[in-house]
């Protein structure tokens, strides 16, 4: 019996062993404001170090203004990582930070608002490793850029923080946990939380502000008679003076191919060029649908392998030869490109200090996704597809976008974003103004037809509003570079004119479709 218990005892030992060797030694705390506050969230109301911060800094009450510093630091017992490795003891510090990081629940007054799993890509892995407390600016009057300001952001102007925090008196508290996800989400125990009692000022709005602004005359747009709830414009005027929609520069409603509102804020005009960012992908997708039917490429089935030499760029593989223009239309082209991974090799982002965005592009591996079959946000391959249209058309991509699509919607004043060859970039940053920006929707509303001339082949069009992810029961849907949600605004808008109050969160691009 004796070998036997000397055998069962070795195994305990080694599987206790195997479950705690990847736990990592914290810092030490000794900071003396921290060790009387651990597990707590301490608000404040200016930027302060840790060396620096005494007990009358830390806030109970503030009268909350949104240009004002409102600053949080956490004190934990514990770093995350082995607060995740308390979720699974069999990962590696590595793996854990590959698959969790924290949870933030925001309460208003008892009330959840909103809860975020962390980004894993937000905070140093050096920090989650060892560190037991953190400083994270919710709110700079100094625009520090940090991931707590987008944290606030999401909850603030996304889910309902703004509408929660009225003019009055309220309770907020932040509550932190570590997550873990694999196959399903797990969330560990309490960490940290806080509250601070906040007074919300009234602000004061003035009727101008409030009121709709009538449409001046030259819009180029025969203007609607038509009839609707000005209540809900006023309301939503309220809400952009208000600023609970950050940044909105303009709102133009057509309805029937008639000019119903137009309307202008932030300092911005009839004349202001407004950046359509990603939106102008949906221009790549245009351009493309023009270039077919014009015969200047046979279909949107011809492969990277007809235009490219791609032996010449890294990690080549025979899989890059049958990429498909389709594939980079509906972003699906098994490249190891996803501007929502940070860590992901065809990451926008690692594009753009580069000299040469085609070769970039080119050079990212693939991944065992089968063309065609997942999707992955990859504008990158928007990049790509640009360079093939400018090789194929002729007097280049510049010239044939003016001649085929700007010039009959009689668009004159626009500014395209160029790549480092100064080649225009279909990847997005596209400016014109918002009246333009219509005629660009109501050509789509128009099945491809614009007073008349044919501009887009109506079957294209179909195509590119066509979902091909389906079977993708949890995603929007994706054409041609155009998402399913924008694409289903139209009804919804001219359903119910208060909608644009959803639909103006989105950017004036959202309005396209009216």
């Amino acid at each position: 019996m004796k070998p036997i218990s000397i055998f069962i005892l070795s195994l305990i030992f080694s599987l206790s062993f195997g479950q705690t060797q990847n736990l990592i030694t914290p810092e030490k705390i000794e900071n003396s404001v921290q060790k009387n506050h651990l597990n707590t969230v301490l608000f404040l109301d200016k930027v302060i170090t840790l060396e620096n911060l005494k007990e009358n800094n830390l806030l109970k009450n503030m009268i909350f203004q949104e240009d004002k510093d409102l600053d949080i630091r956490v004190f934990m017992d514990n770093s995350l990582v082995n607060s995740l490795h308390e979720l699974d003891p069999t990962l590696t510090a590595d793996e854990l930070l590959k698959k969790g990081n924290y949870q933030f629940s925001f309460y208003v007054d008892e009330k959840l608002i909103y809860v975020e799993n962390l980004n894993t890509g937000a905070g140093t892995i050096e920090n989650k490793k060892v560190k037991t407390n953190f400083r994270i600016p919710l709110i700079s009057s100094n625009n520090e850029d940090s991931w707590g300001k987008y944290l606030w952001s999401r909850f603030y102007l996304v889910h309902g923080g703004i509408d929660a925090l009225t003019a009055g008196n309220h309770t907020l508290e932040i509550e932190i946990r570590p997550y873990l996800k694999s196959t399903s989400v797990k969330t560990g125990r309490l960490i940290a939380k806080g509250e601070i009692n906040l007074t919300v000022p009234k602000k004061d709005i003035s009727e101008k502000q409030i009121a709709l602004q009538p449409i001046k005359s030259n819009s180029g747009w025969e203007v609607s008679t038509e009839k609707f709830n000005t209540e809900k414009i006023r309301n939503l005027n309220q809400k952009i003076a208000e600023n609970r929609f950050r940044d909105i520069t303009s709102i133009v409603v057509v309805k029937n191919n008639k000019l119903l509102i137009e309307e202008y804020f932030n300092n911005s005009g009839r004349d202001s060029l407004q950046d359509t960012r990603s939106v102008g992908k949906s221009f790549a997708s245009a351009l493309a649908g023009i270039a077919i039917k014009e015969g200047h490429l046979k279909n949107e089935n011809q492969t990277l392998g007809e235009f490219y030499h791609l032996k010449e760029f890294q990690h080549y593989t025979s899989k890059k030869d049958s990429v498909t223009l389709k594939s980079l239309l509906t972003m699906s082209s098994a490249f190891e490109g996803n501007d929502e991974d940070e860590d992901s090799p065809g990451n926008e982002e690692n594009m753009y200090p580069t000299d040469n965005w085609v070769k970039f592009t080119l050079d990212v591996p693939m991944t065992d996704n089968k063309i065609g079959g997942k999707w992955s946000y990859f504008t990158a391959g928007v990049v790509v597809v640009g360079d093939i249209l400018d090789q194929k058309v002729p007097n280049g991509l510049e010239n044939y976008a003016k001649e085929k699509l700007f010039n009959p919607l009689e668009i004159k004043n626009y500014k395209w974003q160029y790549t480092p060859q100064h080649k225009i970039s279909l990847a997005g940053g596209l400016k014109m103004n918002a009246l333009d920006f219509a005629k660009f929707g109501q050509l789509y509303k128009n099945n491809g037809e614009w007073k008349g001339k044919k501009v887009i082949d109506k079957a294209w069009i179909k195509k590119s509003f066509t979902n091909y992810f389906p079977e993708n029961k949890d995603f929007e849907g994706y054409g041609y570079l155009f998402g399913e949600k924008y694409i289903r605004l139209e009804a919804k808008v001219l359903r119910r004119i208060n909608a644009v109050e959803m639909v103006v969160t989105k950017s004036l691009c959202s309005l396209k479709f009216l």
